[in-house]
């Protein structure tokens, strides 16, 4: 991990999209790279070129850009000049990155430079089972050279057999060490904090195992529907979309060992080492470990919303988990016996993401009566920050105690630094700084957990249970926790 200045110049480079006229290039990609150079990060001899299979010039696709822009840039950091500066970046190639006889030539014409050393990324925002064709024709292009990298955006696969076929296929043409398979959770301000609060705090870092913690929750909430992407979610659901990638790297970083330094490689052999330990679950004890739901009609943001099944196109029957929880056990000294409980779904009452580290009560003493266990949050979004509730005397003669949240509000701290995860994410791979990106070995351990858990779903008689729109789930994810009588955070504030 890098311990620089996020505001440290990088080298000249050029980046190459593929599907650069997809929703997370207009959305997300363009945005934050406007959003560096606006900082003054990115190099004016920078290029920024998009592909993709719509006839554009560069013109067309400015014109495009711009829009996108005018659409997800807050209101005080559109600047005209600035946009106008930016866009004199941006470049266009019609292309199909997936046919080698394509118009590649256009590409290599763009590419041209007598700029050894400029870093030349390659980012992949296509479907998954494109990646090895695409990799292939860079290579046998001649397009890659000793300073490329390859961004691959998740999913990478749609279970342990396709992840392999997916890195497999890449890494026939690029070497490991210039693959950077990204999570964008990884770039989040507060889920790098956490390797702060865990490693550079004796007080946590003493407590941080199975004699002080019950339990952990590991929440992403999102209170929209399908958005339109109703074709790409339903061949996915929530188990592949949300938990197998960004809750299992949340997951990982909560629970690793101290690193032996801030390496790239040594931070990832730690978050491996979490993924091979997570005891099994499989079709014979689903029952007990996993709660699977899909969202019916109901109330949310105050107005009734359809099922499910109803945005989708032709109101096509469905078995698609819209939501999951599950509890999973790490096979280690340090959390033998400790659940972690993570959970994530759509039509949820409120968007947020969020860790809570429950702590155990404590035994009846000085104070009389045992005290709860302290709650700390990592809260990731919609604002990021850290909360401890702490139990002070009240003021007065006696020793009543009250409780106080000592509160850190991360976002606040970090305003001069990256405020939208791809912005860092997008740089790192320029400077070639892997530490924030998933390792293949990473990416594998993840499926061969997660995959036998479909497999277990697929041969069940029963499909998901149904939740109404803007309530937290089903009642068997409530029932999940109740096994060891836990309860979700929501359920303890109330």
């Amino acid at each position: 991990m890098t311990t620089s200045s996020p505001l440290e110049p990088v080298p000249s480079f050029d980046y190459v999209i593929f599907g650069a006229t997809g929703d997370l290039t207009m959305r997300k990609l363009l945005p934050a790279l406007y959003r560096r150079f606006a900082a003054g990060q990115v190099p004016s001899d920078a290029r920024i070129i998009g592909t993709a299979r719509s006839p554009l010039d560069d013109e067309g696709y400015r014109e495009r850009a711009r829009k996108a822009l005018g659409d997800y840039i807050k209101g005080d950091e559109f600047v005209d000049d600035t946009v106008a500066r930016f866009l004199g970046l941006v470049h266009y190639v019609s292309l199909n990155g997936a046919d080698a006889g394509g118009h590649w030539a256009g590409l290599e014409a763009k590419l041209a430079t007598d700029d050894a050393g400029r870093v030349r990324v390659f980012y992949l925002a296509t479907a998954p089972d494109l990646y090895g064709a695409i990799a292939r024709n860079i290579d046998e292009k001649g397009l890659r050279t000793a300073q490329s990298r390859i961004v691959l955006e998740k999913p990478i696969g749609t279970d342990l057999a396709t992840a392999r076929d997916v890195n497999e296929g890449v890494g026939r043409h690029f070497p490991e060490s210039s693959i950077y398979r990204i999570d964008h959770y990884l770039g989040k301000e507060a889920v790098q904090n956490i390797i702060a609060l865990r490693f550079a705090n004796p007080m946590l870092e003493r407590m941080w195992d199975r004699e002080s913690i019950d339990y952990v929750q590991i929440t992403a909430a999102e209170t929209v529907g399908l958005e339109g992407r109703g074709g790409y979610y339903d061949g996915s659901g929530a188990l592949r979309d949300m938990i197998q990638n960004h809750l299992l790297q949340v997951l990982t970083v909560v629970a690793m060992e101290r690193p032996s330094s801030l390496d790239a490689d040594a931070l990832r052999d730690e978050k491996v080492r979490v993924l091979t330990s997570l005891k099994p679950l499989d079709a014979g004890n689903l029952g007990a470990n996993v709660a699977r739901g899909q969202y019916v009609r109901g109330m949310a943001g105050g107005h009734e919303v359809p099922a499910y099944r109803e945005e989708l196109p032709d109101a096509a029957p469905s078995n698609t988990e819209t939501f999951v929880a599950l509890k999973a056990e790490i096979d280690t000294p340090r959390w033998q016996g400790v659940p972690f409980y993570l959970r994530s779904g759509k039509r949820m009452p409120e968007k947020l993401t969020e860790i809570v580290i429950q702590f155990r009560a404590s035994e009846p003493g000085l104070f009389g009566e045992a005290r709860p266990g302290s709650r700390l949050v990592i809260r990731v979004q919609p604002d990021e920050s850290v909360i401890l509730p702490l139990f002070v005397k009240q003021p007065g003669n006696t020793f009543g105690l009250g409780e106080v949240d000592a509160q850190s509000a991360l976002g606040e701290a970090g305003r001069a630094g990256f405020r939208d995860a791809y912005e860092g994410l997008l740089l790192d791979a320029v400077k070639g700084s892997p530490a924030l990106f998933v390792r293949k070995d990473e990416t594998e351990a993840a499926w061969a957990w997660v995959s036998p858990i479909l497999q277990g779903w697929a041969t069940a008689g029963s499909g998901p249970e149904a939740y109404a729109a803007g309530t937290w789930g089903p009642e068997s994810a409530r029932a999940l926790l109740a096994q060891r009588g836990h309860h979700w955070v929501e359920d303890l504030a109330a």
